[in-house]
């Protein structure tokens, strides 16, 4: 290689080298906006879920106080007063006392409480469902056909829910004096594999009240006790 050529490569490399310090150089702060954005989102999110934690304490830390008063009248009240941050504490804090409100007999004051949560499409459906299924409950003066109209609307939703209505269905047909539905119902609830063990216990209970027979795969463990 010539000197010539070997000048024009070191020029042409000295070139390079400048033009990549220039792009660094002009281009710097691309790199630091990047760092401080991950820094900075890092630090926030952070922070963020630190005051989830800190309402969260704040509103356990509420609720126990108020739910250590004696009476459940005393108890809705002290829940009453306490502040909720978001529609999910809010829903929190209506279930509960909603739960003392009918303990304390005013089961009218928790059944609207509880409609009200049906009602509001900010918080999950199944909670929704929850609080309408638990509104219906404390409403025994409402007429049996009523009743039952709503409560087979809760059997096409799945889950549970379906379950806990079938079973006021049988008890709706106790009340109505249809004893062949009520045992037909507490049979297929006994044998539905959704169940809980509960429904199980109050099915078998219901069936040999009615002096109904049980399934013979279940009739010798029907005298034992069953674990919640």
């Amino acid at each position: 290689m010539s000197n010539t050529d070997s000048f024009i490569e070191e020029v042409t490399e000295e070139v390079r080298r400048d033009r990549l310090f220039g792009m660094l150089r002009r281009y710097a702060w691309v790199g630091i906006l990047a760092v401080l954005l991950i820094v900075g989102g890092a630090t926030y999110n952070e922070w963020r879920k630190a005051q989830e934690r800190t309402r969260a304490q704040t509103l356990g830390d509420g609720m126990l106080a108020a739910l250590d008063v004696e009476a459940p009248d005393a108890r809705a009240e002290a829940l009453a007063q306490i502040s909720a941050q978001g529609t999910g504490q809010e829903a929190i804090l209506s279930f509960a006392r909603a739960g003392e409100l009918a303990a304390a007999g005013d089961t009218a004051a928790a059944a609207e409480l509880l409609d009200q949560l049906a009602t509001n499409g900010e918080i999950p459906q199944i909670y929704r469902q929850i609080a309408g299924f638990r509104a219906l409950t404390l409403q025994p003066d409402l007429a049996a056909d009523q009743r039952r109209l709503q409560f087979e609307a809760f059997t096409d939703q799945g889950g549970i829910l379906r379950l806990l209505a079938e079973e006021q269905i049988a008890l709706i047909d106790l009340e109505t004096g249809d004893r062949d539905a009520a045992l037909a119902t507490a049979q297929a609830i006994l044998q539905d594999a959704e169940a809980t063990s509960g429904l199980r216990r109050r099915a078998t209970q219901l069936i040999l009240a009615l002096g109904g027979e049980l399934p013979s795969d279940l009739a010798g463990a029907a005298d034992a006790p069953v674990q919640e």
